[in-house]
Parts: C-alpha cells; sequence; structure tokens
C-alpha cells in the first residue's frame, strides 16, 4: 500500500475534475484538473533538477498558487517540502540551508542573487525561482520538462516536511512530519469540521506555517472543497469575500479587527457556516462579542509545529469561549505535573502532553532534544501548561517559559491578563516575569489601552486590588502602543522580557 499522502490528494483532484481549486481575486487559479496536471510539470522539474525521495526541497517564496503546486509536486516525488518564513534574513536562512542541506532552494526572482551566494556558502546545489505571477525559473523548468504521472511509494513513516520552529529560546528546530502525520489530521479535521466538496474556504494566512498551509490546504483537498487564496488579511477584501464563502481560518487579530469593523453583521456572514480561529489564543472578550454581532460562535483550536493540530471545540456543542475544546479523535492529552511528571487530576494546571497519529516522529538530526520532549510512551511534552475542566474542555493557561515565579509562587500569566483585559479602556495585555532582586521575578503588565483611554499604573494597579492575591498582581504596569508579535499572532514575551529587563535594578 502507497502510504504517500499524494495519492489520496490525487485520487481526490481526479474526481473533483474541472471544480474550483484555487482561485484568486485578480482572474486565475486552477480547477482539480489544471492543479494536478501542473503538479505532474513541476514534478518533472523537480527530478530533473535531481531531487529524489528523501531530498529536501527548501522554499521562500511569496504566497501564490503555485507555491501550493510545488508543495504537491514534492510530496508526488517523495521529496521533503522544508518552507520558510518569507521574513526570515540571509543569516537565518544560512542556518537553515546549512542544517537541512537541501537539494533544491526555491526562492523569489528578486532575491536570486542573495540566494544563489547563501546556497554555495552553505552547500546547496540548485537554486531556482518561483514568483507570485506564474513567473521565475522553476515555472519555465515545468514548462519543458516531462510531466510525471506516477507517486513515488511511500510508508507511513517517510517525511513529508520539515517545518522549523521559530526559536525564541536557543535555535530553531525542524520538527520532522511524516506522511500519516498529515493525512491522519487532514481527514479528522475535514470530518470534525463537516467540511464538503460545497465549502468554500477564504484563506488570509501565510502559507510557509502549520496553519496556513497544513490546516487549510490539506483539508481542503482532503473534502475537494475550494480556496480563495488572498495575499494577506485585509477587512475590506473579507467583508467582500464572504458574501460567496463558507469558512474563514485565522488567527485572533483576523477576528478583533473585524468585531471593531461596524460592517461585521449576521446579514454580512449570512454564507458563512465556520469561523475557525487558532496559532495564539483568542481572548474571551472577541469570541463573545463576534457571536454578538453576529449570531456565530468561533471554533477555537489548539495545534502546534510539531503536532499538527490536537484539539478543537465541537462543531455540534457549545464552543467555549477561553478554551480549546476537546482532544481531537485518535488524540490523547495528559497533564502533568512539571516537576514529578505524574498526572494531576482535573481542574488542577500542568504541562500538556499529547499522543496520536499527528504527533510528529522527532527533530531533524538533534537526538537528545526529540529525547527530551518525545517520551518513550509516545507522548510529546508541548511546552504549554493547561487546565482540564469539569467539563473536559482543555484550557490553555501559557507557555512554560513564560510561567512568572515571584517569591517562590507559580504566576501564571493567562490568569493576570485576562482580568486586566476586563478594565474599561485597556485593548490588549501581556504579563511577563522580569529578574527582580527580592522575588526572583518580578510580575510585570504591558497594557495597550483603547484610542483615547485615560488608563495610568495607579489605576491598574487599584483595580486588580482585591481581584488578584497579592502575589499575582503585578509590581509595575507599561503602556505601549502594540505588542510584538510574529507573523501569525502571537506575542513574543521574550522580546517583552529584552525590552523591560532592567526596570528592578
Amino acid at each position: 500500500m502507497n502510504h504517500n499522502l499524494f495519492a489520496t490528494f490525487a485520487r481526490r483532484m481526479n474526481e473533483r475534475g474541472d471544480a474550483d481549486f484555487i482561485t484568486t481575486r485578480e482572474g486565475h487559479g486552477y480547477s482539480y484538473a489544471e492543479a494536478l496536471a501542473a503538479t505532474g510539470r513541476l514534478a518533472g522539474a523537480l527530478t530533473d533538477l535531481g531531487v529524489s525521495p528523501g531530498d529536501r526541497v527548501a522554499v521562500q517564496v511569496d504566497k501564490s498558487p503555485e507555491a501550493i503546486l510545488l508543495y504537491l509536486a514534492c510530496l508526488q516525488i517523495g521529496g521533503v517540502y522544508l518552507p520558510l518564513n518569507t521574513g526570515y534574513t540571509g543569516e537565518e536562512i544560512r542556518y537553515f540551508l546549512t542544517d537541512a542541506e537541501p537539494a533544491l532552494f526555491v526562492c523569489r526572482p528578486t532575491t536570486l542573487d542573495d540566494a544563489r551566494k547563501i546556497a554555495e556558502e552553505s552547500g546547496c546545489p540548485a537554486v531556482e525561482t518561483l514568483g507570485n505571477r506564474r513567473d521565475g525559473s522553476l515555472m519555465e523548468a515545468a514548462g519543458k520538462a516531462r510531466p510525471r504521472e506516477d507517486i513515488v511509494t511511500l510508508g507511513e513513516r517517510d517525511l513529508a516536511a520539515i517545518l522549523y520552529t521559530s526559536g525564541t529560546t536557543g535555535r530553531s528546530k525542524g520538527a520532522m512530519l511524516t506522511h500519516r502525520n498529515l493525512g491522519s489530521n487532514a481527514a479528522t479535521l475535514a470530518e470534525t469540521w463537516h467540511f464538503s466538496e460545497n465549502d468554500r474556504l477564504i484563506h488570509a494566512l501565510p502559507i510557509f506555517h502549520t496553519h496556513g498551509l497544513f490546516v487549510a490546504c490539506n483539508v481542503t483537498l482532503t473534502a475537494g472543497a475550494s480556496m480563495r487564496f488572498l495575499p494577506k488579511f485585509d477587512a475590506d477584501v473579507i467583508f467582500e469575500e464572504m458574501s460567496r464563502g463558507t469558512v474563514l481560518m485565522g488567527v485572533p487579530t483576523f477576528y478583533t479587527r473585524l468585531v471593531q469593523d461596524e460592517r461585521l453583521t449576521p446579514e454580512a456572514t449570512a454564507s458563512m457556516r465556520l469561523f475557525v480561529s487558532g496559532s495564539a489564543p483568542l481572548t474571551a472578550e472577541t469570541h463573545q462579542a463576534f457571536e454578538q454581532k453576529t449570531g456565530h460562535a468561533i471554533l477555537e483550536r489548539y495545534g502546534m509545529t510539531e503536532t499538527n493540530m490536537n484539539t478543537s471545540n465541537p462543531y455540534e456543542g457549545e464552543r467555549r469561549a477561553g478554551t480549546v475544546g476537546f482532544p481531537l479523535p485518535g488524540v490523547v492529552v495528559r497533564i502533568t505535573d512539571r516537576e514529578t511528571g505524574e498526572e494531576v487530576p482535573p481542574g488542577e494546571i500542568g504541562m500538556l502532553q499529547v499522543r496520536g497519529p499527528n504527533v510528529f516522529i522527532g527533530y531533524w538530526r538533534m537526538p537528545e532534544k526529540t529525547r527530551e520532549e518525545l517520551l518513550e510512551d509516545g507522548f510529546f511534552i508541548t511546552g504549554d501548561l493547561a487546565m482540564v475542566d469539569e467539563r473536559d474542555y482543555v484550557h490553555i493557561v501559557g507557555r512554560d517559559k513564560d510561567l512568572v515565579i515571584s517569591g517562590g509562587y507559580n504566576v501564571y500569566p493567562k490568569e493576570v491578563e485576562q482580568v486586566i483585559d476586563e478594565l474599561e479602556g485597556v485593548g490588549e495585555s501581556a504579563v511577563i516575569g522580569v529578574t527582580h532582586p527580592d522575588f526572583g521575578e518580578g510580575v510585570t503588565a504591558v497594557v495597550v489601552p483603547e484610542a483615547g483611554a485615560d488608563l495610568d499604573e495607579a489605576g491598574v494597579l487599584a483595580f486588580l486590588q482585591g481581584q488578584l492575591a497579592k502575589y499575582k498582581q503585578p509590581k509595575r504596569v507599561f503602556f505601549v502602543d502594540t505588542l510584538p508579535r510574529n507573523t501569525m499572532g502571537k506575542v513574543q514575551k521574550n522580546q517583552l522580557r529584552e525590552q523591560f529587563k532592567d526596570i528592578y535594578r
């Protein structure tokens, strides 16, 4: 049996034929039949360029339908797809090429000269380009190549992709994802979220990340649905597309911006059946405000680079604000004591561990790190602190590395942030631990005020009196215009810790 994920996709693509697969607002796109044919040509080009089964193909290109076809072509020939953030610098790219040793680096046409230099220094044997207008040397090569119709036979544990973690602590780690990891998760999500051929996904996410690539595209392919490809989130465009779309997958920033827009109404979202949020925590306030304005409850789910998706609020049933729902079918979660590793009772906070067919097989060329985080019984230590409530909903409390230990007491930032965010005039907040001479770490709040709000440090601290135990209350409150975030909307607390590291000295 061939476990190559592309074999599953190719069957669906043949079935769907002339139905739309990807379309853009600029007027170009691909039906399923056209996408299958174009993928075969790209597969032929990759073969001509020397890419063999197991070889890595590193890709740093702008979002386009052709970038998705390149991903599919890699799967078809047994290559290992390695998408790279479009914001990475030359030095960062040098690290990835040196570490992954790809057979091919595909870059944007505008960066070709720099890419060739970095590839030569890194030992990468070939560089090609791919633009976002069906241009680039790789598309030219595909036009001349003999199309491949065969699909390389692979096992369940053969690699489909390597995704590098963001590397906020130490150097980036390459998470090795197999065809089984991606295929099982796509099938589970398509069923859990009731995807069908009739769905039209509004795709405004980047495609170098689990969310935009594997969740959005793999689920669409599995269901035989269609995608409207947008280069980025633009509220004006989203409101136009919602009249023809059925599903939006987004990060919390999408929804906070939509909630603030007076055009968000039941009428504007009448054709939509599902709004999904992930990649960063969605506040309960945004969840509730969105439902009040539209009648739609956002479905929040939880996943990560190493595991794809782990949990989801129910499609049918209560989507509880502030939670990430239940483990997906086939996924097991357990909450353990941070020190002993023993399971804790329901209602207690501990380290979240997950096991299932979605969990990666290890970090690329990091066996020691793999043994530290991927346990012998198959559970992966996520690094997230969590709690399971009395109704079995999972709550993500925060990252373990963001836990504040002040005066010997554990302070979970999300708990403090939720209270601060209730104060009138607060747009959002982030709570961090900063080195303190007396307490080890001082609880510190960084607040983004709403426009025109009259807030000061004394007022925030007074508001928290009586609402939180003394040891949880911030020692200082600072105000900023915006919180630093990565491309997926996650607050970069490491940057805040660096910015405020000297305040108690």
